[in-house]
């Protein structure tokens, strides 16, 4: 089940946090990431936040997150992760999928690692196209992938 998530209340930005970390320190692996920025990511900063957070959760157990920054003609995947305890049970394309059927901009975006096969398999399956790469300042090879609508 996918829900609206109150990231500003702060047991529930922890809960949030927690999965973000456990995610992302498994992306890091994947990357070889020696400094993998989103590892940093304060609970404050979550909670100040002012992007949507929709939450996956198996029965009472948040399983997975994306996080969607809305602009005027795109809306852009900021985050998206799934608790390690439950890859490989549909969750990511569950809330990809979501996202497209809630948001109704004619363009969406997302970026993940260049080295992160299971994140580029999931978006090219909801047929984005990379439109470019890049290196982070902190030496990350990223991909930027775009969907438009008909």
């Amino acid at each position: 089940m996918i829900l609206t998530i109150n990231q500003k209340d702060q047991k529930t930005a922890k809960t949030i946090r927690s999965v973000f970390q456990a995610s992302y320190a498994i992306e890091a692996k994947l990357l070889k990431a020696k400094n993998f920025p989103p590892l940093k990511r304060r609970l404050q900063e979550f909670i100040e936040c002012r992007n949507a957070f929709y939450g996956y959760y198996m029965e009472d157990t948040l399983a997975g997150v994306v996080e969607v920054k809305t602009e005027v003609s795109n809306t852009h995947i900021q985050s998206l992760v799934v608790h390690p305890n439950f890859f490989r049970n549909g969750i990511g394309s569950a809330l990809v999928q979501f996202v497209l059927e809630n948001y109704h901009t004619n363009t969406f975006t997302v970026e993940t690692g260049l080295a992160n096969e299971p994140a580029k398999d999931l978006y090219y399956g909801f047929h984005f196209r990379k439109v470019r790469e890049y290196d982070t300042i902190h030496g990350i090879r990223k991909i930027t992938f775009l969907l438009r609508r008909a």
